[in-house]
């Protein structure tokens, strides 16, 4: 790094633009001179976003994707003024990647309710059976990153921030932990040979690639793709991660499909059974789950004459469903440790005491702290409990000497889930308004980074001074286009300001690939292709969740609080 100045980063990035071929096609001028200039400012931008990002092609109904323009830095000065030369006094002090939202499922599980497709379009998703390939190549992107993009220091750890499963099923935990810490995994379960799933039924609302009949999807120019199911249960690797990474609980780790308290037990025993529900005969069976929902309390008897639209699948006792306490214990297995810590973030101590939020050290100058935002009373949104809020502020109060950023789950507009924990029904529950207000009085917190609404959005607090200031950074999902994850760099500019850097990474898997190549990088190409076409991110859906460019690569500036 020493031997780096501004000019030989200019000319390197030059050369860069010429490989990219920057400047060719529609892309504005304007735009090309943001690219330039956000290159000219990287000291590793190979392998980002900055460089290129996937982009669709043509102008049908379904577009295949191709290599499209980087995206450039945008530098928000809503908090702190830009002053000029930090480039060359800048100190990267913590570097880590953000990966969110992988949602590793079990696309078999009878426990899955695609059926309910026509209200709610996340039911089913077309790339679904494709997410442990996409997910290995995003870890392998990771890894092969020369350092932080602007600070060229070697990542320090990285963190998932939650819904790391979809379903809550214990196969799709092993094959989370197997993604991240490296090894062999095979995504399927029931049968062993025949997909069966609803993407090879006889019901035309789904994509079912391998049929060459009329669907939804096919009449929208989605192609039919004969090998598709059967290589994606295929045996294949992921490289895991190649630094410490820490984990944080998403309510699809927390829930039964990321809705249903646990303590509701009408449906436990269907995940490792073999009756596959496709849906109800009549209202009955729709108002016997709103009822037994309410009342947390099983189905009645006579709700199961309404339950005759289901087909017999191939049991299997590994889609059991975990617990909390048995998330956390999965990750303290001797082989579940990979590059560390042990535990992940999660403790011995902690496990008994069944604390699931912790502190750990993302470098010597930077804390971070993971919370918990899951509520064990089930629906989507989140909050806080009483004693891990006072724990928080406990912590923020320790570490007023270094710089600290929070995780979770949930941004601060899902944190509005006040429903009693039906584990401590009596403890009070803390908002995202409450959690804001307690990290704007420490002026030591930085940054808070979360996840859930599978979109990129980066949102400036005031605090209650300028020193109070911080920023709020949450980051898309991997299931749902645009599959990103960020690089995150902390860093001291020695004229008393800090920069973070965030920058957006893409898995590894080319822009486009052969329909007919099995290979682990050509599924998560096409993995990547389904969820841009996927007819539930319509009218704009892929859009939204990719943000504005204000949200994606930029620079946010803040008041040094220790300096």
């Amino acid at each position: 790094m020493a031997n780096l100045t501004r000019r030989s980063i200019l000319l390197g990035s030059v050369a860069t633009l010429a490989l990219v071929g920057f400047g060719v096609g529609d892309v504005s001028r304007s735009r090309d001179r943001a690219l330039a200039l956000s290159l000219s400012r990287a000291l590793m931008p190979r392998g980002t976003t900055l460089e290129s990002a996937s982009a669709p092609l043509g102008s049908g109904a379904y577009r295949r994707l191709g290599t499209g323009a980087g995206v450039p830095l945008v530098v928000r000065t809503e908090l702190c003024p830009a002053i000029a030369g930090r480039d060359d006094r800048r100190e990267g002090v913590g570097v880590f990647a953000q990966l969110t939202d992988l949602h590793i499922v079990d696309a078999q599980s009878p426990m899955r309710f695609e059926s309910f497709v026509d209200v709610d379009k996340a039911a089913f998703r077309p790339q679904e059976a494709l997410g442990t390939h996409g997910a290995a190549q995003l870890i392998r992107r990771i890894d092969d990153l020369d350092g932080g993009p602007f600070t060229g220091r070697p990542l320090d750890c990285a963190v998932t921030t939650g819904d790391n499963t979809d379903n809550g099923e214990s196969i799709e935990l092993q094959w989370f932990l197997a993604l991240m810490n490296g090894g062999e995994l095979t995504a399927n379960t029931g049968h062993a040979r025949d997909w069966e799933g609803v993407q090879n039924a006889d019901d035309p609302r789904f994509y079912r690639p391998s049929i060459d009949d009329r669907d939804v999807y096919k009449t929208a120019g989605f192609p039919v793709i004969e090998r598709m199911l059967s290589a994606a249960i295929q045996p294949h690797t992921s490289p895991g991660l190649t630094m410490p990474w820490y984990t944080v609980f998403g309510n699809h780790d927390d829930s039964i499909g990321g809705t249903v308290p646990l303590s509701w037990s009408a449906l436990e025993s269907a995940y490792t059974g073999s009756v596959k529900f496709t849906g109800f005969a009549d209202d009955r069976g729709n108002k016997a789950v709103r009822d037994a929902f309410s009342s947390r309390t099983a189905l009645p008897p006579d709700a199961a004459s309404a339950l005759d639209r289901h087909w017999t699948v191939t049991a299997d006792d590994r889609r059991a469903p975990f617990t909390p306490t048995q998330f956390m214990a999965a990750h303290l297995l001797a082989d579940a440790v990979g590059p560390g810590p042990a535990g992940h973030g999660f403790t011995p101590e902690a496990l008994a005491q069944h604390r699931s939020w912790y502190s750990f050290p993302i470098s010597d100058d930077v804390l971070g702290i993971a919370l918990d935002s899951t509520n064990a009373a089930g629906f989507t949104h989140g909050s806080l409990g009483e004693a891990q809020f006072r724990w928080l502020e406990t912590e923020l109060v320790k570490a007023s000497d270094r710089y600290v950023v929070v995780f979770s789950h949930h941004p601060s507009g899902s944190m509005d889930n006040l429903r009693p924990d039906p584990r401590s029904p009596h403890e009070t529950r803390h908002t995202g308004a409450e959690v804001l207000s307690l990290l704007g009085r420490h002026p030591n917190v930085v940054a808070w980074v979360n996840g859930h609404t599978h979109a990129n959005r980066i949102t400036a607090h005031t605090g209650s001074t300028p020193r109070h200031a911080f920023w709020e950074i949450t980051t898309a999902s991997h299931i749902d286009f645009p599959q990103q994850a960020r690089v995150i760099e902390v860093c001291r500019n020695g004229d008393g300001t800090l920069s973070i850097f965030t920058t957006l990474v893409e898995s590894a898997a080319p822009h486009r690939a052969p329909y007919d190549d099995g290979s682990q990088s050509a599924l998560a190409s096409l993995y990547r292709e389904l969820a841009f076409n996927d007819l539930g991110s319509a009218s704009g859906g892929a859009a939204r969740r990719a943000g504005s460019n204000t949200d994606r690569n930029t620079e946010l500036l803040l008041k040094d609080p220790l300096a």
